[in-house]
């Protein structure tokens, strides 16, 4: 196993408030970051949190993908919910379609498409579920996810561009998923650079239980994702990023 085979790419959550309620300190981590991966009203975000943030990442060239969830404003969309494959379709279109709207309004294209939460882990678990989150994706944009699980052989199968995720604040299990917490936990600075170098290095990670798990990334784009609501972001994004620039210039990617 040996280092990834494209330049490190940083990506985090934004937009994630509602109303007055701010979720994370976003103007502050743009200068930091790649690309943004924006709330569309389902967990989180209202028509001006989005306005507002696409705004921001225009004037950072920070390239930005719709962040679609379940429609659970109160869990934050890290509850799991039961819903046909029509309506995965349907809620992703419509979450999709309302950030495009914004993005056109600037003339700012969409990126990428990441799935937020547990809809993430579902589409990693189930096939059915990963399809029909798919189908709402547009024709030519690509999902950032979890390689070597369902959400990657949907890709596949609908025909969507697919880029390989890693983590910097979440923790994987012995099967190489991830461990997702509702509430996110702070992280110590020097784990998070042990956790990403690790990753983009050696194609592999720590898992929760000490053994080392594969990552079967392959020869997919890479973006590693940090969020906004974990405590201490700020500190885990800067030192991410640190890591992310190490690597690119010692392999010749400026």
């Amino acid at each position: 196993m040996g280092p990834i085979k494209y330049k490190a790419l940083l990506n985090v959550d934004l937009g994630e408030g509602y109303g007055n309620l701010q979720c994370g300190p976003d103007e502050k981590l743009l200068p930091l970051i790649d690309f943004a991966n924006v709330a569309c009203g389902f967990h989180a975000g209202d028509p001006l949190i989005m306005m507002n943030t696409v705004r921001m990442c225009k004037e950072h060239s920070v390239k930005i993908g719709a962040h679609p969830g379940l429609p659970d404003l109160q869990g934050f969309g890290r509850r799991e919910m039961k819903l046909q494959p029509e309506e995965l379709t349907a809620i992703t279109v419509y979450q999709v379609g309302a950030l495009k709207a914004f993005l056109d309004r600037l003339d700012v294209p969409l990126h990428h498409v990441k799935p937020h939460g547990v809809l993430y882990g579902m589409m990693c678990r189930d096939l059915d579920v990963a399809i029909a989150v798919m189908k709402g994706i547009p024709v030519g944009v690509p999902v950032f996810g979890l390689a070597g699980t369902k959400m990657e052989k949907a890709a596949h199968e609908v025909g969507v561009d697919f880029w390989a995720e890693m983590y910097g604040d979440v923790k994987y299990d012995a099967k190489g998923m991830l461990v997702i917490d509702r509430i996110k936990k702070p992280w110590d600075l020097d784990d998070v650079r042990k956790h990403v170098e690790q990753q983009i290095t050696t194609e592999s990670v720590t898992a929760v239980d000490g053994s080392n798990v594969h990552l079967p990334v392959k020869s997919y784009p890479i973006s590693i994702c940090c969020h906004s609501d974990s405590p201490g972001c700020e500190g885990i994004i800067s030192t991410t990023r640190s890591v992310c620039d190490k690597f690119n210039k010692e392999h010749g990617w400026s």
